[in-house]
């Protein structure tokens, strides 16, 4: 492959270098997408990296609200990396995350303590375009293990699910509501939740926990993850 312009830098090198100018390493950008910092590098001076481009622009998306966890910003990243194709250019038989425009696509997302601060809102396109594909949705959250109003795996907090809980070190826990084995909650109703909270993802959230008396008032979430697909 020719070497790039660098007056002219293609899409993936111009998102890495917004990353960069936020205070990410090459390396860093390179551990979120899986891989090593030499591919990244590669960007600005061979002008590879188209299929890492939407990925980047979900990392960059989840920067811009707030997000700079390294750890959850690679878990954004891994969920939307393009599927790697054949030799004859075709897609390789494995599950892609970025999709939900169809049956069997999906989606995800996740936000840590500096983008729930800020409202999660690189979250709400997960929550609105599964609502527009007609699909279903399910959560993951982080709290303080006293802020939960229900004992750990009770059936009323989150009925159907064996391991509807993790407990952390922390004294936090996490708790999953909804999945494909439940069939998860109609990402069309979330999506006017998160609508009536002017995108704040987060506090949709946790007025749903509070009003469903899953949380106490001021449940204070440190970790939010959202899942949407299309069932087959």
């Amino acid at each position: 492959m020719s070497p790039a312009d660098p007056q002219n830098p293609n899409e993936a090198a111009r998102l890495t270098q917004e990353l960069i100018e936020q205070g990410f390493t090459k390396r860093q950008i390179a551990k979120m997408l899986g891989r090593d910092a030499s591919l990244v590098s590669q960007f600005f001076t061979k002008g590879k990296g188209a299929a890492f481009v939407n990925a980047l622009r979900q990392v960059v998306r989840a920067v811009r609200g707030g997000e700079r966890d390294a750890e959850a910003l690679g878990a954004v990243a891994r969920a939307n990396v393009e599927p790697r194709r054949t030799k004859t250019g075709q897609k390789a038989r494995v599950r892609g995350k970025d999709v939900v425009g169809e049956a069997g696509g999906s989606m995800a997302g996740r936000a840590g303590k500096q983008a729930i601060k800020s409202g999660a809102s690189h979250l709400a396109p997960v929550v609105h375009e599964t609502g527009q594909a007609g699909g279903r949705l399910a959560f993951t959250v982080r709290m303080k293990a006293d802020q939960f109003t229900y004992s750990a795996g009770s059936t009323e907090d989150s009925p159907g699910l064996r391991r509807g809980f993790i407990p952390r070190a922390d004294g936090t826990e996490e708790r999953t509501y909804g999945s494909a084995s439940t069939g998860g909650f109609d990402a069309a109703e979330w999506s006017r939740r998160v609508a009536e909270h002017h995108g704040d993802v987060t506090e949709a959230m946790r007025a749903w926990l509070v009003e469903t008396g899953r949380a106490v008032e001021d449940a204070d979430i440190q970790y939010l993850e959202v899942r949407g697909w299309v069932p087959d």
